[in-house]
């Protein structure tokens, strides 16, 4: 029986492979069940991007990611303990010209020079309140390719502020505590209105 600190990347280059991170209280894998209804959605656009996963937690976003044909990945986690454990996934599945894990707390991160991104996985912790905040900042500060796709999970009992104008809805759903979303930056409807 699997340990109930690693998960399974569900397909690509390294399917199958487990992941082991370090259980701290706020860390909070994406279930399976939301990761694969994701990917399935992302599953023709993802090729050639570059991702980035901004409470990269257990790592299982941006590394099914690459796995699925991202052509870079940047990993980004406050904790100096679940940055170990990245590091060791990285090492292991040999990915270390693929995958840039960054030790930062993610409002700090996101006040750098942006490098834009073609996907983002945002993922906060539920009791920080956070999601629309961080929403805002990669929105004004350049952090998203025209066209990027941003993942958002939030809590299902949470009701999400408001989103930055370019920022058009495409799929939706529930599962158990969880609500996930699935967005497109688009910049000309964000200059239109701003």
């Amino acid at each position: 029986m699997p340990d109930q600190n690693q998960l399974r990347i569900i397909g690509g280059r390294w399917r199958r492979h487990w992941l082991r991170f370090t259980a701290i209280g706020e860390l909070r894998p994406t279930p399976d069940a939301v990761r694969e209804t994701l990917f399935n959605w992302l599953q023709s656009s993802i090729e050639g991007t570059r991702c980035l996963d901004l409470f990269a937690g257990s790592g299982a976003l941006g590394l099914e990611a690459v796995s699925r044909g991202a052509r870079e990945a940047v990993l980004v986690e406050r904790s100096q303990v679940v940055v170990q454990s990245l590091l060791a996934n990285v090492n292991r599945l040999q990915a270390g010209n693929l995958v840039r894990v960054v030790h930062a707390e993610a409002q700090r991160f996101l006040a750098r020079k942006p490098e834009p991104f073609d996907l983002v996985f945002l993922d906060p912790p539920f009791k920080s309140m956070l999601a629309e905040r961080i929403s805002q900042q990669l929105d004004s500060g350049g952090w998203l390719t025209n066209g990027a796709l941003i993942y958002l999970e939030t809590d299902s009992h949470c009701s999400l502020g408001s989103l930055p104008n370019g920022w058009r809805p495409l799929r939706a759903g529930v599962a158990g505590a969880v609500c996930y979303r699935l967005l497109r930056y688009e910049a000309a409807t964000r200059a239109g209105n701003g």
